[in-house]
């Protein structure tokens, strides 16, 4: 969803007379076009078929995770039965899910 925000512009004429008076000039009316991306969670779901080092690993690999966030990541996902590995947008966040489904790895894209 877009909208158009109208930003006037408003320049001093100088600053000494800026101090002395309020003269002011209109240089230019900008049109900004503002998109606000609503931003998805990578929820990657516990099971009882991967390994803590194969999730690491894809997290790792995949998410471009540290190995101690990865570590964290598979022990919360372990005990709470899910965790949202990483967040951005459905189309950054699409491929990472695509690819840890591929290594059979049970994710989804929430918001």
């Amino acid at each position: 969803m877009s909208c158009i925000l109208f930003v006037l512009i408003f320049v001093c004429m100088n600053n000494s007379a800026f101090l002395n008076s309020t003269q002011w000039e209109t240089e230019e009316l900008v049109e900004n076009e503002v998109r606000t991306e609503k931003m998805h969670n990578l929820i990657v779901w516990n099971d009882d078929v991967n390994t803590f080092d194969w999730v690491i690993e894809s997290l790792v690999d995949i998410c471009g995770h540290s190995e101690t966030q990865a570590e964290q990541c598979a022990m919360i996902i372990h005990f709470k039965g899910k965790y949202g590995v990483k967040k951005g947008t459905f189309d950054e966040l699409r491929p990472q899910a695509e690819a840890l489904i591929e290594r059979e790895i049970q994710a989804t894209i929430d918001y």
